[in-house]
């Protein structure tokens, strides 16, 4: 049309110096991506050169650069004085003859394609952007629900100013880019409706561990702009990508986030936000299969830039179509050059819990806790402050680049204030919902994302330990070598030690952490008293009924495991809450006995075959069934803890084919946990039952020497290394070898012992499984044995 005007799908990513990294991306995707299933709204961008001429037409390009090259940007106050007095001389320019004009016709061609009084959205994009190892995300503005060619040119003219908000020349003499090389284009791009539907981010990796195989997602009602700004808590997905090629269920992982407030279009101005109801807020904002459909384009996007990439969505609330607006490379996992060093913070106590949210990174920080209401108090964050608000945005960046970490009411994990803190490398804890009232302005805390997807903000400072594993040259182990993992939260992470598995997996873990709830309670919600179902319903809405939230919550948690370790064996141990501890569930009290020694009570196989109980057990066998033949994930096996007679083995066999669950079909193998003195007694026989044993070393310690191992009074006595002990041991797994079945150990003996793992090893176990922290340690310990040994 002119040299200041180009059309979206004119453009590709030759063209960035032309339009910007944003409006180079669009057109990249529109032309070469439309044909393969991924749906980019049209439109046209302003080219740099006509910012160039802009700025040139007054001298206005030398007396900014003159005014930049005198600014300390490192002074916020010297720097918000600059900023604005340079964005008012952009303004008061009025825009080159050629370039309104240009504006204007190609505006008028896209009214004449979409209709008059079409919305647009005025982006910017500047030359400097959307780069593999700088993103300057949001740093410049956006304007949505833009209707008429007079507003288009207005909003074009404040993109333009943009380049100078104290946020943009901040993030430029930071990551070393000079002011004069930074151009700026306007995209002016079709609106999607999804002020009428949901909106959100996703990234073609996961953003806190870097692991590969997953795309994540947010959702939230509305414009995406809440989603970005961290307005709101938004829903959250963990697509596998391995099934969507193969055309199988793909979603590991739904959290409901709380959505109270969305964007949406106003007759008076151009957007408002608005409450959201309950009974919006209380469900998914989008379908299992909008999920399915998003992660299928992250995926043709990501292969097609051949790197991990952070894109922006909206779904057309008119049409129902999903659309991607955004597309940009992601700048902090996928620029984690050290791959091969690992770095965990460990920390020394608990301590009392201010309040709790969502934890960005695995990091601890601590300082004094500054409580701040608005930028306007940002010279009150001194370095090493913990920086407390209500969320953060763009201009905060300079006072966020202070702090050790950041705690926030609002947000989710792709909220502005977790992307500057993953870039910065701080911990980062969001969508608090009353940081802002629960932190004392003044008062020592410690932030710690150490701990898995929840982030605590303790109130004093707190001691941490900062474990570094360097992964190089790692020598071959001489057995598998297996962790112990219950948390899903932190399986993506774990999965980056090495490993041949999962040697546990506690499904009471998952009850605890992902359900809370008794599952008698959901099998016979109908009779639960009202103060009972005021609790469960807010939790139980978005899966439809009782029944459905407690297998999907279940097969969401093994699933995450299973794909994680994938193609590894994951071992999962079916539900082994003591009756106390079912009795702690919502609900529970009801449905549990009171038992004097519950440790040796109600628990495990006895629990499965007992008909009071096989309904719970039910649902258990039917998530583990969904995993493994819906999802594909035959890598998991089952494992029946507390086996107490080669009776009870054999009715639990019967009761889990009865469920769907039938030993050998799909090449499923049930173990036993070898925990009883009465298992490796009679290992032959129950050898006859299970597929093999995974030896239990807590149990099978307090239980041979007769002691409780939680009384304090006989805890010196509690040995894995006692003789009588290593004599069952060594019966267990002399059986199993002769029996050509798997032998392992899953009880924290060797984690403790090191020794003993080696004495393991030399009697010819086939796997030991270890917590994550001494899995290296161990590893190079027993390869060492092994090389002595030779």
């Amino acid at each position: 049309m002119s040299e200041y005007i180009l059309q979206l799908n004119q453009l590709g990513m030759n063209d960035l110096a032309k339009v910007g990294g944003k409006n180079a991306s669009l057109g990249e995707m529109i032309t070469h991506l439309s044909d393969l299933g991924v749906s980019v709204p049209g439109g046209f961008a302003t080219t740099s050169q006509a910012f160039i001429d802009f700025l040139k037409q007054t001298g206005l390009d030398e007396k900014i650069n003159t005014k930049l090259n005198e600014l300390d940007v490192d002074d916020v106050k010297a720097l918000a004085k600059a900023g604005k007095k340079i964005r008012g001389w952009v303004m008061d320019t009025p825009f080159q003859a050629e370039l309104e004009e240009a504006i204007r016709q190609a505006f008028a061609q896209m009214e004449e394609e979409i209709g008059a009084n079409a919305s647009v959205a005025v982006r910017s994009s500047a030359t400097a952007e959307d780069l593999p190892d700088a993103s300057f995300a949001g740093q410049q503005e956006t304007f949505l629900n833009v209707t008429g060619v007079d507003n288009v040119l207005a909003k074009v003219h404040e993109v333009y100013a943009s380049l100078y908000n104290d946020r943009a020349i901040s993030y430029r003499v930071h990551q070393g880019f000079d002011h004069h090389d930074v151009h700026l284009s306007a995209g002016i791009q079709l609106m999607i409706r999804s002020d009428l539907a949901s909106s959100g981010v996703m990234f073609s990796i996961d953003t806190e561990s870097g692991f590969e195989d997953v795309v994540f997602i947010t959702s939230s009602y509305g414009l995406g702009e809440m989603v970005v700004q961290g307005a709101v808590n938004p829903d959250e997905f963990y697509v596998y990508k391995p099934n969507i090629e193969k055309k199988l269920p793909a979603i590991l992982r739904r959290n409901l986030g709380s959505k109270h407030i969305e964007m949406v279009y106003c007759d008076s101005k151009d957007v408002v936000t608005q409450n959201v109801e309950d009974d919006r807020s209380q469900v998914f904002s989008i379908t299992d299969e909008e999920v399915t459909e998003l992660a299928k384009q992250a995926i043709i996007i990501e292969k097609h830039y051949q790197r991990p990439m952070d894109i922006e969505w909206a779904k057309d609330g008119v049409t129902g179509k999903l659309y991607i607006v955004q597309a940009r490379p992601e700048t902090v996992k996928s620029q984690d050059k050290n791959t091969q060093t690992i770095e965990r913070y460990q920390i020394s106590k608990s301590g009392n819990v201010i309040c709790e949210g969502r934890s960005i990174g695995q990091k601890i920080g601590s300082g004094v806790a500054k409580v701040i209401d608005s930028i306007a108090q940002m010279d009150e964050v001194q370095a090493g402050d913990v920086l407390v608000t209500d969320m953060t945005d763009p201009d905060w960046e300079p006072i966020m680049k202070r702090a050790s970490a950041i705690v926030t009411n609002r947000g989710g994990r792709t909220c502005h204030a977790a992307i500057i803190a993953r870039e910065l490398g701080i911990p980062a804890i969001v969508g608090c919902g009353d940081a802002t009232t629960k932190i004392a302005n003044g008062i020592d805390v410690t932030v710690s994302c150490s701990e898995g997807d929840t982030g605590f903000v303790y109130e004093e400072i707190i001691d941490f330990e900062i474990i570094k594993t360097n992964l190089d040259n790692m020598p071959e182990a001489p057995l598998k070598i297996m962790m112990n993992v219950g948390n899903p939260d932190r399986a993506f992470d774990f999965a980056r030690l090495p490993h041949k598995g999962i040697g546990l997996a506690r499904l009471e873990f998952i009850i605890n952490r992902m359900i809370g709830i008794h599952p008698k309670v959901l099998l016979n919600y109908d009779e639960q008293p009202e103060d009972i179902k005021k609790i469960v319903n807010p939790m139980i809405k978005a899966y439809g009924d009782p029944i459905n939230y407690y297998i999907k919550r279940l097969a969401e948690g093994m699933a995450t495991l299973g794909a994680a370790f994938a193609p590894e064996t994951v071992i999962v141990r079916l539900s082994d809450f003591k009756s106390n501890e079912y009795a702690n569930l919502i609900g529970g009290k009801q449905y549990e006995p009171f038992e004097e020694n519950p440790m040796i009570g109600f628990r495990g196989a006895s629990r499965y075959i007992d008909p009071s109980f096989q309904e719970c057990f039910e649902l258990e066998c039917k998530a583990l069934k969904y995993i493994r033949d819906e999802m594909g994930l035959t890598n998991i096996w089952a494992m029946v803890p507390f086996v107490r007679t080669l009776e009870e083995g054999k009715k639990v066999i019967e009761i889990m084919k009865k469920f769907g669950l039938t030993q050998g079909e799909n090449g499923l193998k049930i173990i036993m946990m070898c925990e009883l003195p009465s298992n490796a007694l009679m290992a032959d026989e129950f050898l006859d039952i299970f597929d093999g044993f995974s030896i239990g070393s807590n149990d099978l310690t307090q239980l041979t020497l007769g002691l409780d191992r939680d009384s304090g009074l006989v805890a010196n006595l509690f040995d894995e290394r006692n003789p009588a002990v290593k004599k069952l041991l060594a019966m267990a797994i002399y059986n199993c070898k002769k029996r050509g079945k798997y032998i392992g150990i899953c009880g924290q003996g060797p984690s403790d012992h090191p020794d003993l793992a080696q004495w393991l090893m030399v009697q010819g176990i086939d796997s030991v499984s270890l917590n994550p922290d001494t899995v290296v340690e161990t590893w190079l310990a027993l390869a060492k044995t092994k090389n002595k040994q030779a």
